[in-house]
């Protein structure tokens, strides 16, 4: 039975109804129309899987999948279903396997999916004559693992169940391809750690989260305090033209550190001006060639992953759908391979602010939890996103929910289309 239709107060997106968090008819037509079809979704990064055989067991939308490097060097994505009965045979989250094998009925594939064997395909020899086996037409080539088409930029790979998809590129559009390149720049990335998560909260909570400028120096204390995210630092929002994806850029010290900081910040209570580390090496920065001047940069490209330079650490941050309330969230971690010893300790220990227990990534966890608790209680009502009026467009200032109605508007063509 259907659930009832979304009721938005208004022609635009400033008010957004509960019912988009709730509504499980409504999560599995997101499913369908933004995670299976038209729509890139990260899978995970080629230093993943470095070596031939190599893989890792990733999902896209609900949907478990596997990426492969097979002997060729080429990566693959493939779904983890086995073509005779459906398990999903790959159990590991990484490992190296020169073929992959369901273990139910000993189905084997070669890493690019390709059936390669199936046991007594050709029946059993018994008192003279052969028994069973599959039919005579079977033909193996019309039974390997779902194949999702790929694309790989600067060492990030994607995936995408439709094949008839944009190439990456005019999906990211120029704007936002431009941030991408800027942290993807051809280095090669070296993996540094992850961190996993479950939230109870509808997915779309953590997109809009990390387009989401008003909360960092409200919430997070531990930003404001120590000038890494403020609403009077030089910034700019941008998005693509379709208002999907966004990038949120930021320069820590450009409106003046915590003495000479302007009396509208100061104001803030969760702003301390005279809290110290005790441990000064945690925030001991070095600017880096490539942020050719922001210290901060938060992408979202929609509707999977996060992409965070955060000061010297960087991550990317996949979400990944489980039923209308919840969510697993991954954090992968990583540098480059050139960089010293000494940035790859600076790397880690920054990337202590993130993840499940940062010091401020865990303040995000708990209010998503919370929101979704009373969407659900009350299925009728909305939020309201009109920080900075009730238009989308880009701006260079912080004090805006811009880019979740910009999402919203996306949704909305998509899902009521």
């Amino acid at each position: 039975m259907s659930e009832q239709p979304i009721i938005w107060e208004t022609s635009g997106t400033s008010r957004i109804p509960f019912a988009v968090y709730t509504q499980q008819d409504v999560h599995k037509k997101e499913l369908e129309r933004f995670f299976y079809k038209a729509h890139w979704s990260y899978v995970g990064l080629e230093a993943e899987i470095p070596n031939t055989g190599d893989f890792k067991r990733t999902v896209v939308g609900e949907r478990s999948v596997i990426m492969t490097r097979a002997q060729d060097g080429q990566i693959h994505v493939v779904e983890n279903v086995c073509a005779h009965r459906g398990m999903a045979f790959c159990r590991e989250r990484h490992g190296n396997k020169k073929e992959l094998v369901c273990p139910y009925h000993q189905w084997s594939y070669a890493l690019d999916g390709k059936l390669q064997g199936v046991p007594f395909r050709r029946g059993v020899r018994q008192d003279g004559k052969v028994n069973g086996g599959m039919p005579a037409d079977f033909d193996p080539k019309d039974h390997g693992l779902t194949s999702l088409k790929v694309a790989v930029r600067g060492g990030v790979v994607f995936a995408s169940f439709d094949h008839d998809v944009a190439s990456l590129e005019d999906y990211m559009g120029p704007t936002i391809l431009q941030y991408f390149d800027r942290l993807f720049n051809g280095r090669q990335l070296k993996i540094l750690g992850y961190n996993r998560q479950r939230i109870p909260g509808n997915w779309k909570l953590m997109q809009e989260n990390i387009k989401d400028p008003y909360h960092p120096g409200l919430l997070h204390t531990w930003f404001v305090t120590f000038g890494l995210w403020r609403a009077d630092n030089k910034s700019e929002l941008r998005m693509d033209e379709h208002h999907r994806h966004a990038a949120m850029i930021s320069t820590r010290g450009s409106a003046g550190e915590a003495k000479g900081a302007s009396s509208d910040v100061t104001q803030v209570s969760s702003f301390k001006a005279s809290m110290q580390l005790h441990d000064p090496s945690f925030l001991d920065i070095v600017p880096e060639d490539w942020w050719g001047g922001p210290t901060a940069v938060m992408m979202t490209l929609f509707p999977s992953v996060i992409f965070q330079q955060q000061v010297n650490s960087v991550s990317t941050r996949h979400i990944q759908p489980d039923g209308h309330g919840a969510f697993d969230f991954v954090w992968t971690h990583f540098g480059f391979e050139d960089d010293t010893p000494e940035m790859t300790d600076r790397r880690l220990r920054q990337a202590n602010l993130f993840g499940p227990a940062g010091f401020v990534s865990a303040d995000d966890g708990e209010v998503i939890e919370f929101s979704q608790q009373a969407f659900e209680t009350k299925s009728n009502h909305r939020t309201l996103a009109e920080l900075g009026g009730r238009d989308v467009g880009e701006t260079d200032h912080m004090v805006t929910e811009t880019l979740i109605r910009g999402m919203y508007e996306y949704w909305r063509k998509v899902m009521e289309a």
